[in-house]
C-alpha cells in the first residue's frame, strides 16, 4: 500500500463516524491588502468532532488494533487536541484508554478528555514519555502516538482529501506544524492528487522543532518551548513524519505569538470562526507573508483546532 492508498484506505474507516468538514472561500481582501486578489478556501476543521482533525488519525489507528490490543486498553499522550480524540475514538470504540497529559494543560481540555471517559495522568512535561512508556509496558496498553504513525499520517491526510475534492486546483495549501502529523498528512493528500500545488507548514517560533530538524538534517530535540500555540508545542518531532515533511512539504515558516493571535482575531472578526491559537498559525504565515501568494492564486487553509475555552479566549483577545 502506497502513503496515497494509506488515506484513501483511511477515508473508508472513518466514512460514516466523522464530520465531514465544510470549506469556504473568501476573498483575501477580507482580512488584508496584502492579499488582494487571493483567493483563501477554508477547511474548517475545528467543526470535526472533538474540534480537531486528531480525531481522523485516532479512530483509523484505532480500527487497525487487533481484538486483544483493544481489550487491554490503548494510552496517548498529549497537551490536548489528541488526547480529546483518543478518547473520544475508544469511547466510540468500546476501548479503555489512557491519556498522559502535562500538568499545565487547558484545564478545558482536561476536562473534555476525562468526560469522554478517558483515564488521564498529569505529570510534569518533563516526565511525560517516561510515565507513558512505563504505564504502557506494565499494563500492556497499545500506543497511540500523536503523530508519528502511519496510520496517525494517513488519517490526518483525509481531511486534504477532502478539500481537494472540493476545490480540485489550489496553488497552496498552508497547515499548522507541531509534532509534524498534520503537516504530512496534509502534504500526502495534496502532493498525490496536486503535485503542482505547494505545501507550506506554519510552525510557532517558541516551539521550532520541524525548522530546526529540518535545518539540521537530523531530528533534534527542543529543551524547552514557549508559545502561546499549546497544541504546536511538543519538544521533539519522530521519523515517520519528518521523513515525509523532507519529501513532501516545501517549506516551514516560523510565525511569532503575536502574528498567531493577530490572525486569530482576524479569523474571529472577518470569518467567524472561533479557532485556538494553534489553529490560527498557518493563517498567521499568510498574513505575515511568511508563505508568500500572488493575486490571482487560490490558496488552500487548513484550520484546525476550536478547542479554546471562554475564559481562556477572553484573555487572548485581550492581550
Amino acid at each position: 500500500m502506497t502513503e496515497f492508498d494509506a488515506v484513501l484506505a483511511a477515508r473508508d474507516v472513518i466514512a460514516g463516524k466523522l464530520v465531514r468538514t465544510p470549506v469556504q472561500r473568501v476573498p483575501g481582501e477580507t482580512f488584508a491588502p496584502t492579499l488582494a486578489g487571493v483567493e483563501l478556501v477554508f477547511k474548517l476543521e475545528m467543526f470535526q468532532r472533538t474540534g480537531s482533525f486528531k480525531i481522523r488519525g485516532a479512530l483509523n489507528k484505532l480500527n487497525s488494533l487487533s481484538a486483544e490490543e483493544k481489550r487491554r486498553g490503548v494510552i496517548g499522550m498529549s497537551s490536548g487536541n489528541h488526547a480529546q480524540a483518543l478518547a473520544y475514538g475508544a469511547q466510540l470504540e468500546g476501548v479503555p484508554a489512557t491519556v498522559v497529559m502535562p500538568d499545565f494543560s487547558v484545564p478545558g481540555k482536561i476536562a473534555a478528555t476525562k468526560a469522554y471517559g478517558a483515564t488521564v495522568v498529569l505529570v510534569p512535561a518533563t516526565e511525560m514519555f517516561a510515565t507513558y512508556e512505563r504505564l504502557r509496558d506494565e499494563q500492556g496498553l497499545a500506543a497511540v502516538h500523536p503523530f508519528d504513525d502511519p496510520m496517525i499520517v494517513a488519517g490526518a491526510g483525509t481531511a486534504a482529501l477532502e478539500l481537494l475534492e472540493d476545490e480540485p486546483n489550489l496553488d497552496l495549501v498552508v497547515a499548522g506544524v507541531g509534532g509534524g502529523g498534520w503537516i504530512s498528512g496534509t502534504a500526502t493528500a495534496v502532493k498525490a492528487r496536486s503535485p503542482k500545488t505547494r505545501v507550506v507548514g506554519a510552525e510557532p517560533e517558541g516551539a521550532p522543532v520541524v525548522r530546526r530538524s529540518l535545518d539540521a538534517g537530523r531530528l533534534v530535540r527542543l529543551d524547552s518551548v514557549n508559545t502561546v500555540a499549546d497544541g504546536l508545542a511538543p519538544p521533539f518531532t519522530g521519523e515517520v513524519v519528518f521523513d515525509r515533511i523532507q519529501r513532501l512539504v516545501d517549506d516551514v515558516a516560523l510565525v511569532s505569538d503575536s502574528e498567531i493571535l493577530a490572525s486569530m482575531k482576524l479569523l474571529i472578526e472577518r470569518l467567524k470562526a472561533v479557532v485556538e491559537p494553534s489553529g490560527a498559525a498557518c493563517f498567521a504565515a499568510l498574513l505575515s507573508g511568511k508563505a508568500p501568494v500572488e493575486p490571482g492564486q487560490t490558496v488552500g487553509v487548513m484550520l484546525s483546532g476550536g478547542n479554546v475555552d471562554a475564559e481562556r479566549l477572553c484573555k487572548l483577545l485581550a492581550s
